[in-house]
């Protein structure tokens, strides 16, 4: 009578004495230059009539939007945010007397050229009723940083490893596993860059002629990288 086909042996999770394996932990951190700019710009009107506020809030955001698209390709992206029209009461009465109306806009512009922040930043700021909040500096999700420091980490992964195996007279065999911390332990928290808030509040119309742009020195950026290595190695000469 045939006997019935064995499944295959999982894999053990260690090694043995003839066939002993090293887990080793590969980390890179790499210091680059940003690629992106990202500035919140927020537009705001206030009016005793609604209609009156949101005209003047129409055209703030039309200025805004106007003047942002002046700069052409050293902008990526503009994006229009929350919108908002709220009815302020008055403090006193029994009746919904509405005192005035506040409406608001925010965006979001991203741009690459940095050497047209500074003054776009500054001349946004000379707007009425406009505030402007950041740079926060960054990179793309598809940087070529990343994958260097992802190789980096690698690397020091193998090197890690065949030091181990170095100290006890072995060398390695074989790569058993490659992995990233997310695949083994979840995601792992990004990594926080502050980056220099520069706030202008409210301001009024000036001659633009007379408005110095900022001086912004982009920062750079932390790309950090980790990854689990399995090798087999010779038996060690103890």
């Amino acid at each position: 009578m045939n006997q019935p086909a064995q499944p295959p042996a999982a894999p053990q999770p260690y090694g043995t004495p003839d066939t002993p394996r090293v887990a080793v932990l590969g980390e890179a951190r790499l210091d680059v230059d940003p690629e992106i700019a990202r500035i919140t710009i927020t537009v705001s009107a206030r009016g005793a009539d609604r209609r009156a506020a949101l005209d003047d809030l129409t055209r703030r955001n039309n200025e805004v939007r106007e003047l942002v698209k002046s700069y052409g390709e050293a902008v990526e992206k503009l994006e229009t945010g929350a919108f908002s029209v709220t009815p302020e009461l008055a403090p006193k009465g029994r009746h919904e007397r509405v005192r005035a109306y506040h409406g608001r806009v925010h965006l979001t512009a991203t741009l690459t050229d940095f050497t047209a922040l500074g003054e776009l930043t500054t001349r946004l700021a000379d707007l009425e009723l406009t505030r402007v909040d950041g740079p926060r500096w960054g990179l793309r999700p598809d940087s070529p940083a990343h994958g260097r420091a992802r190789q980096q980490a690698v690397r020091e992964a193998v090197q890690r490893a065949r030091e181990y195996a170095g100290a006890l007279g072995a060398r390695l065999v074989a790569l058993v596993e490659l992995a990233d911390l997310e695949a083994e332990q979840g995601p792992l928290q990004p990594v926080a860059v502050a980056a220099p808030r520069r706030r202008s509040g409210y301001g009024g119309p000036a001659d633009q002629d007379a408005v110095a742009a900022l001086d912004l020195e982009p920062q750079r950026q932390t790309v950090y990288a980790q990854v689990n290595a399995r090798f087999t190695m010779t038996p060690p000469e103890l």
